[in-house]
């Protein structure tokens, strides 16, 4: 996934239609207030997936009906991050986040790799 965005909520149709799939009134808030702190314009779109996904691992949010792992992963590939980066950043994070929690994001990691036949 190398089609970069310029922010990757606003210029993501699947993305906002995804959302609205949710329920439609908390998919429209929810892309106008993810799209405005995805706008601001000082940090980096990438930056800010992969800021995404260690609070994912931080709250233990990336398994579950309903959790945003999968879409802040296809947030950051779209941005050009690798999974390379994303595994290190999950073995970056288990310093501060803790390894349960670190072995859980990284197995929710491998099973959206081997779903998407990307090993």
């Amino acid at each position: 996934m190398t089609k970069t965005f310029k922010n990757a909520v606003l210029d993501d149709q699947a993305l906002i239609e995804g959302l609205k799939s949710i329920n439609p009134a908390w998919g429209d808030m929810t892309v106008r207030v993810a799209g405005e702190a995805w706008g601001m314009p000082l940090i980096d779109q990438k930056t800010k997936a992969l800021i995404s996904i260690a609070i994912d691992q931080m709250a233990l949010n990336v398994t579950g009906e309903g959790n945003p792992f999968g879409a802040h992963v296809d947030m950051a590939l779209k941005q050009g991050a690798t999974y390379a980066e994303l595994e290190e950043l999950i073995l970056f994070a288990s310093a501060y986040t803790g390894y349960n929690k670190g072995a859980t994001t990284m197995g929710a990691l491998n099973k959206i790799r081997h779903e998407r036949g990307d090993f």
